[in-house]
């Protein structure tokens, strides 16, 4: 159920874009997200931070793009979620004792604090780096090819970059034979 949760938003903006235009699927996604933070407060009673600050993302990018009727603050929504993401795990290179990956990863996983930070370090550029490949798509494409790549293209990388962290992290997790 977590994971439809996750995607439910960005499934009904695609939706309803490809249905009607770019301000109706951002109504959409206000209200979808919106339910989708109360479903979360009712299933688990807490809903995380980033989940509070993408809807506040949404519900001013959102409304910006609503009220002025300009596509342009929707697409950059994207690239400040980013950013922030980026930036999160960016800080925690250098703020506490542990990444934020570390802390995210680490009770199910041991590795040397050097492959924490590096790993951690790879998630922030790569956060960075695709708010900035957002510019670009908006800036140079329709909002057709815009709509696939935050549809598609944002979570094709994703799940690139993680394959290849797989990778990266298999060189480095102990084998049952080195534990004895």
């Amino acid at each position: 159920m977590k994971p439809f949760l996750e995607f439910f938003p960005i499934i009904l903006f695609f939706v309803a874009y490809k249905l009607y235009d770019i301000y109706i699927a951002t109504a959409v996604v206000i209200v979808a997200t919106i339910v989708q933070v109360l479903t979360y407060w009712f299933m688990y009673r807490k809903v995380e931070t980033m989940q509070w600050i993408t809807l506040g993302l949404i519900l001013v990018m959102g409304g910006a793009t609503l009220y002025l009727q300009d596509e342009q603050f929707i697409k950059w929504k994207l690239s400040i979620i980013e950013w922030l993401f980026g930036s999160a795990f960016l800080a925690s290179q250098f703020i506490g004792n542990k990444t934020f990956i570390e802390r995210m990863m680490g009770a199910n996983l041991e590795l040397p604090a050097l492959i924490w930070k590096r790993l951690n370090l790879s998630w922030a550029l790569f956060f960075i780096g695709v708010g900035f490949l957002n510019l670009y798509v908006m800036s140079n494409y329709s909002t057709d090819d815009w709509v696939s790549f935050k549809t598609f293209g944002v979570p094709g990388l994703m799940l690139v970059f993680i394959a290849v962290q797989m990778a990266f992290l298999y060189k480095h997790v102990p084998t049952t034979e080195t534990k004895k």
